[in-house]
């Protein structure tokens, strides 16, 4: 195979010769054919091609942050509202959030008022964020996360 090859099976010598002939590199496609697949192409031309393409597809995966939010189970309605505002704007910029409530020393006792915290936040940030992983304690933290809607 080639630009300026007809596409039929040769032997080694006749593609090496045909590649000298065109001042191009004979390259080995697929080995594992029978009989195997070569290609005269520029050699140096096809990496640098190859390695642009994988770099495009490097930018256009989307690299996802997550961002923390801490509150303890008796969280204040004013600390809360301030945190809420905080995990509203991660969403939107599109970072994953992890929302938890950390139970000190015996305030374990309280795990419901934990659990209820972290619902009231999925339920007001439910426009902006899907929840991923509802309250589950784990030690001495409940955690929770919500990833952001896709915006159309």
């Amino acid at each position: 195979m080639g630009d300026n090859v007809e596409v039929g099976v040769y032997p080694l010598e006749k593609a090496k010769e045909l590649a000298i002939e065109q001042e191009l590199d004979l390259v080995e496609i697929s080995p594992k054919a029978k009989p195997p697949v070569c290609k005269i192409i520029d050699y140096k031309k096809f990496l640098y091609e190859q390695k642009k393409r994988e770099k495009s597809l490097k930018s256009k995966a989307t690299k996802v942050t997550i961002k923390e939010i801490r509150f303890g189970p008796q969280t204040d309605e004013h600390d809360y509202e301030f945190k809420k505002k905080h995990a509203l704007k991660f969403l939107q910029e599109g970072a994953k959030l992890k929302a938890f409530v950390f139970f000190k020393g015996r305030s374990i006792i309280f795990k419901e008022q934990g659990q209820i915290l972290l619902l009231k936040l999925a339920q007001e940030l439910e426009e902006y964020g899907k929840v991923e992983q509802l309250p589950k304690l784990e030690g001495k933290r409940m955690i929770m996360f919500i990833a952001p809607k896709k915006v159309k």
